[in-house]
C-alpha cells in the first residue's frame, strides 16, 4: 500500500510497529558498530500480553524475549547491561499496567540518577474509557487520563503516552535519541495502553529501516583547555578526582599518560573506580567517606582539585567539608555542564578522552612539586601497609576487640573475605556492589588494576540491583573466562533474590559472594555514630511475643528485635531457586569455594558467615547525618554537639 503522505507503507499493529523500529536500530561509537538493543525483557499480563506480547512473539528471532521475576530486577539487568557495554547497547523491558508498571519505577531512578540508558514499555489503561474501570486502574479524581505511569514522568529524561499510533512516528526516534545521548541518557519510557497497543496502521516502510545513532564525543573548547592549564601551572598540589565518565569515555590510558607526565595524584570516585589499570606513585585509590583516609588528608591540603566525569556527590567530598584548604579552587571536565560548574569550578565542557590529551598537551612539562610528590607516595605507602593489614585473611581476627558482637560461627570479616576475593581474581574479573557495606568496602579494598574491574552502582545505592545487574554483566561479556562476581550481605540477598532463578533458565554463569553478618550492619555503624544506640538493623528475633496487642494499642513495654538471631538458611533458599550453593568458613574453603564456581555452569551463591561490627580503616571524613536535636535518651546531646563541631568544617565552593 502506498500513502500520499508517507510513500509506501505496511500495517501493523503499534505493538509490532515498536519491536520492528527497536530492532533496526544501532549506535556507532569510536567506529564499532552494534545493536543498539539485542534483545527485550519481561513479564506479561493483561495490560501487555495482546498487544506488545503478541508483537514479541511474531518477532522473537529479530529481538529475543528473556522471561523474568521481577519487573525492578529486569530493569536493573537491562541497566547492568548498559553499564558494561559504556552505555553503546541496553535492553528494553516490558510491564503490564499497574503494579508492573510500577515495579520498574525505583530502577528507572536508578537508571536515570547514574545516566545509564533503558527502554521502559510499560502497559497503560485503555484510551476508549468505554469498559469503565479496568483491572490495576488508579482513578485519580483530578483527571482521567493520570496512570500509575505518570509516576515515571519526573524521573524519566524521556517520557511519552502513545495515544494513537502514528504518535510513534514522532516519539520513538525521539526516545532512542536520548538513549544515544551521553549528556542526556538515562530513562525512557514509552507509556502504552493496552488497546492501543493492538491498534493497526498503515506505518511508512521507510521507518523500519536499519538506522544508526552516533554516539558522539564532546570535543574541548581550546579556550576551556588553555584556562584549566594556567590553574594547573600554578598549582602546588593540584589532585584529581577521576569519576565514572573516566570509564565511559574509555579514557583510562589518557588519564595514566596525564598523571605519569605530570604527577598530579589521581583518586577515584565510587564510580572512577577502576579508572585507574596501570598505577603509578600517584594512584590513591578511593578517596571520600569511603576512601583511603591518606588520600582524604592530601584531598583537604590541596590547592586545585580536578574533577573529572563526576557528580560530585557528598560521600566524595564528605558533605562539603574535605576540601579544606583557604585558597583551593577547582576545575573540571564534564559532557553536562550541570556537574562541570559544581564547585565555582573552572569547567572544560568536552569528553573526558579528548579533553585528557588537549589538556597533557597544554601543560607539557608541569611536574608538580618535589615536596606534593613525596606526601603523595608517602600516604600511598602508608595505606597500603594498613590495608594489606586489614584485609589479610590469614590473620586470625581478634574477637576480643567487639564486646557487643554475639557469638557466631564466622571466623573472618569481611574485609578479609574480600582479600580473599583479590587473592583469587584474574584478568578481565569484574565485581559488582551496589547497597550496604560492600560498595564501601569494595571501595577501599578490591583491586580494580590489571585487567580487574569494579561495577559500583552508588548513585542510587540500590539494594537488589547487584544479582540482576550481574546477569546484564554476564551478557555483555560472553567470555566465560572472565569472572562476574556480585558482593552482597545478606540483608539484599533476602531482599531480592529472585532473579537467580532467571540466571538459571538462561545458564547464567555468576558467582554471588554472600556476606552473613545477620542484618543491616553498615547502617547500624551509622546508627551507633549519629544515634548512639542500635535499633532495628539486626536480624534478630523479637524478644517475649508481638509487641501490639490484638486490640492495636500497644503493651505497657514493647518487646524489643533483641533476641537471638534469626535461623535464616541461605544455602537452602539459593538452591531453591536454582543456583549451586556452597558454605564456606575458613579462608581455605572460601579459596576452594572461588576456585570451584569458575568451572560450574549457571549461577552459584557462596554464603560466607562474617564477623559483624568488624570494619575496615576509618576514613576520617565527616558526614552530614543530622542527629536528633533534642532526646531524652542522654547520649544524644554529646552525639548533637559532635555533630555541630563538624557542621564548621562545611565550606561552600562557588
Amino acid at each position: 500500500m502506498t500513502n500520499p503522505n508517507y510513500g509506501p507503507t505496511e500495517r501493523l499493529t503499534v505493538g509490532q510497529a515498536v519491536i520492528r523500529f527497536i530492532a533496526a536500530q544501532h549506535t556507532v561509537a569510536d567506529g564499532v558498530k552494534r545493536r543498539f538493543i539485542p534483545a527485550a525483557m519481561g513479564i506479561f499480563g493483561h495490560g501487555n500480553v495482546a498487544g506488545l506480547g503478541q508483537a514479541l512473539d511474531q518477532y522473537n528471532d529479530i529481538l529475543p524475549f528473556v522471561q523474568g521475576r521481577n519487573e525492578q530486577g529486569l530493569t536493573h539487568a537491562a541497566i547492568g547491561f548498559a553499564k558494561a557495554t559504556n552505555r553503546t547497547q541496553t535492553f528494553a523491558v516490558t510491564a503490564s499496567i499497574g503494579p508492573g508498571a510500577l515495579n520498574m519505577v525505583t530502577a528507572a531512578g536508578l537508571a536515570t540518577v547514574n545516566h545509564l540508558p533503558v527502554l521502559l514499555l510499560p502497559g497503560d489503561s485503555y484510551t476508549t474509557r468505554r469498559q469503565g474501570p479496568v483491572l490495576q486502574q488508579l482513578e485519580h479524581p483530578l483527571g482521567p487520563d493520570i496512570s500509575v505511569n505518570d509516576a515515571f514522568r519526573p524521573i524519566a529524561k524521556f517520557f511519552d503516552r502513545i495515544t494513537r499510533p502514528e504518535q510513534l512516528l514522532y516519539s520513538l526516534p525521539n526516545a532512542f535519541r536520548v538513549l544515544a545521548n551521553p549528556a542526556e541518557t538515562g530513562a525512557v519510557v514509552l507509556a502504552l495502553p493496552q488497546d492501543v497497543q493492538s491498534h493497526a496502521f498503515d506505518f511508512p516502510k521507510e521507518f523500519f529501516e536499519e538506522r544508526v545513532w552516533k554516539i558522539r564525543r564532546a570535543i574541548p573548547d581550546r579556550e576551556d583547555i588553555g584556562q584549566v592549564a594556567k590553574m594547573i601551572k600554578v598549582a602546588k598540589k593540584p589532585l584529581i578526582i577521576a569519576g565514572g565518565g573516566i570509564n565511559y569515555s574509555s579514557a583510562t590510558a589518557e588519564l595514566e599518560a596525564f598523571a605519569n607526565a605530570t604527577g598530579i595524584p589521581v583518586a577515584e570516585t565510587f564510580g572512577g573506580k577502576g579508572a585507574i589499570q596501570n598505577p603509578g606513585d600517584w594512584h590513591l585509590m578511593g578517596l571520600g567517606l569511603e576512601g583511603s583516609p591518606e588520600t582524604n588528608k592530601l584531598v583537604a591540603e590541596a590547592d586545585l582539585i580536578i574533577s573529572i566525569g563526576t557528580r560530585l556527590t557528598d560521600f566524595a567530598t564528605g558533605s562539603q567539608s574535605m576540601f579544606q584548604n583557604p585558597d583551593v579552587k577547582f576545575a573540571s571536565i564534564n559532557i553536562k555542564e550541570h556537574d562541570a560548574i559544581k564547585q565555582g569550578a573552572v569547567a572544560i565542557l568536552g569528553d573526558a578522552k579528548l579533553s585528557l590529551v588537549a589538556l597533557t598537551e597544554a601543560v607539557a612539562g608541569y611536574k608538580v612539586p618535589s615536596d606534593w610528590a613525596t606526601k603523595i607516595s608517602t600516604g600511598v605507602k602508608i595505606w597500603a601497609k594498613q590495608l594489606a593489614d586489614a584485609i589479610n585473611p590469614d590473620v586470625v581476627f581478634d574477637k576480643k576487640t567487639l564486646p557487643d558482637s554475639p557469638v557466631t560461627n564466622a571466623v573472618i570479616t569481611q574485609g578479609q573475605l574480600i582479600g580473599l576475593m583479590n587473592e583469587t581474581a584474574k584478568s578481565g574479573d569484574v565485581i559488582i556492589a551496589a547497597a550496604g557495606g560492600a560498595p564501601g568496602d569494595i571501595q577501599k579494598a578490591w583491586d580494580a588494576t590489571k585487567g580487574k574491574f569494579a561495577h559500583l552502582e552508588f548513585g542510587f545505592s540500590c539494594m537488589g540491583y547487584e544479582i540482576p545487574a550481574g546477569i546484564g554483566v554476564r551478557l555483555a561479556t560472553p567470555d566465560q573466562a572472565k569472572r562476574v562476581l556480585v558482593f552482597i550481605g545478606d540483608g539484599t540477598f533476602v531482599m531480592a533474590p529472585t532473579e537467580l532463578v532467571t540466571a538459571a533458565q538462561e545458564g547464567i554463569n555468576m558467582t554471588v559472594v554472600v556476606s552473613e553478618n545477620h542484618g543491616y550492619q553498615v547502617i547500624r555503624r551509622l546508627q551507633m555514630w549519629r544515634v548512639g544506640n542500635h535499633f532495628g538493623n539486626e536480624f534478630r528475633y523479637r524478644q517475649d511475643g508481638p509487641s501490639v496487642s490484638e486490640a492495636g494499642s500497644l503493651k505497657g513495654t514493647a518487646p524489643r528485635l533483641e533476641g537471638d538471631y534469626l535461623n535464616i538458611d541461605l544455602i537452602k533458599m539459593s538452591e531453591g531457586i536454582g543456583a549451586k550453593a556452597i558454605y564456606a568458613t575458613t579462608p581455605t574453603e572460601i579459596r576452594k569455594a572461588l576456585s570451584d564456581a569458575r568451572t560450574i555452569k549457571g549461577p552459584v551463591v557462596i554464603v560466607v558467615p562474617t564477623i559483624q561490627h568488624a570494619n575496615l580503616p576509618a576514613s576520617n571524613v565527616w558526614w552530614d547525618v543530622a542527629p536528633a536535636e533534642v532526646s531524652t535518651q542522654p547520649w544524644v546531646a554529646a552525639i548533637r554537639k559532635d555533630y555541630e563541631d563538624g557542621l564548621s568544617t562545611q565550606r561552600w565552593h562557588a
